[in-house]
């Protein structure tokens, strides 16, 4: 008599060095969940059951990712794990034993990739930056343009800002403020202008 255990048995998969469709060698560790549903196929049909599912899901995890980029691996892990599972289903089913999961766990890189990868992710970033500078420069810009405008249209608004650049300034007690003659001439410009008004 033979006892069988019809629990859900974890199965880790042992890394192993696989070479992706891109020629890049990579580390990659697999686990798989699975359980007896036919105890009299499980014994009947293989010999060792548990080995054999062993040895059938290390090298189709080896054949989907050396079918697969390194981008594919690593971005889309959730379809790689999908056709390895579809494969050890198809396998494993005469054998009276249901693959329930399996899961790409450890991916491991070689050095010389990783810092690839790191300095393309900064250059990236350093992209993003710079964009975004060069966005916020034109919107300056443009702003200044309008300003301008306004200016040409309005002179005393350029002496209203002046002023009001000179309070901020003042703001600070130990600034020490000179007013260049220009701007005592812009000043009684500006008391005219208000004299001119109220009448």
């Amino acid at each position: 008599m033979v006892k069988v255990s019809l629990r859900t048995v974890t199965m880790p998969i042992q890394s192993q060095h696989i070479i992706t469709k891109d020629n890049v060698s990579i580390g990659v560790a697999a686990v798989a969940y699975f359980r007896r549903i036919d105890p009299v196929k499980s014994i009947v049909e293989v010999e060792n059951v548990s080995g054999a599912i062993y040895e059938i899901a290390q090298t189709t995890v080896r054949n989907i990712v050396g079918q697969s980029t390194l981008d594919q691996v690593l971005s889309d892990t959730e379809t790689l794990n999908r056709k390895i599972k579809d494969v050890l289903e198809h396998t494993t089913e005469r054998w009276g034993v249901l693959v329930e999961v399996v899961e790409l766990k450890d991916i491991e890189l070689p050095q010389s990739m990783e810092r690839a990868m790191a300095k393309e992710a900064e250059a990236e970033r350093e992209k993003r930056a710079k964009i975004i500078a060069a966005e916020g420069e034109a919107l300056s810009v443009g702003k200044l343009a309008e300003a301008a405008d306004v200016i040409q249209d309005h002179p005393i608004a350029l002496q209203l800002r002046n002023l009001q650049i000179l309070s901020e300034i003042s703001v600070e007690k130990n600034s020490t403020i000179i007013f260049p003659a220009q701007f005592m001439e812009s000043v009684r410009a500006i008391s005219s202008f208000i004299d001119h008004e109220a009448r």
